[in-house]
């Protein structure tokens, strides 16, 4: 459970940073406003890429936390800036990372409730929670940033999303 879910979340959140830094760049180079690019979207009604890079981590921050049976990291809805979405991805990376391993690895067959933005709650096993509720959600957030930053015209290619192969 603890490679399935902070062996996961973490290296695909350090591609996460990655691809921002690549956004930084674009911009920079182009003379574009970064604001801009963080407020991009691929469609009206879905999130901007600011938002799906904190979606991105409050799924990861809230399925490694009740996997741990530990309180979620709290973080204030402070982040304007490139630099700041960086800083919030280095921050989840140590939670996750700072989480019992045991704890996490047990979680497979426990119950779990998950509580969404509008307070309804649902009841998961870990295992469940992990992989079909909390990993697509995490990878449908990491993809649509990627989406939109290639829309953008970021030169970006999969192994950008997908990172250096690990062991």
């Amino acid at each position: 459970m603890y490679e399935a879910s902070v062996g996961v979340f973490t290296p695909f959140l350090g591609n996460l940073s990655d691809l921002l830094d690549r956004g930084s760049a674009h911009a920079e180079a182009r003379k574009i406003d970064p604001s801009i690019l963080l407020n991009m979207r691929l469609c009206p009604n879905m999130y901007s890429l600011k938002q799906q890079v904190s979606e991105a981590n409050r799924h990861v921050i809230l399925a490694s936390a009740l996997l741990a049976r530990r309180d979620p990291l709290e973080l204030p809805a402070s982040e304007t800036d490139i630099s700041g979405l960086k800083s919030r991805i280095k921050q989840v990376v140590e939670f996750v990372e700072s989480l019992p391993r045991a704890e996490i690895d047990g979680a497979a067959d426990r119950e779990v409730v998950f509580t969404f933005k509008n307070g309804n709650q649902r009841k998961f096993t870990g295992r469940s929670l992990l992989l079909t509720f909390s990993a697509p959600q995490f990878f449908f957030h990491v993809t649509t940033a990627y989406d939109i930053l290639r829309h953008a015209g970021v030169e970006l290619a999969k192994k950008d999303f997908l990172g250096p192969p690990r062991a």
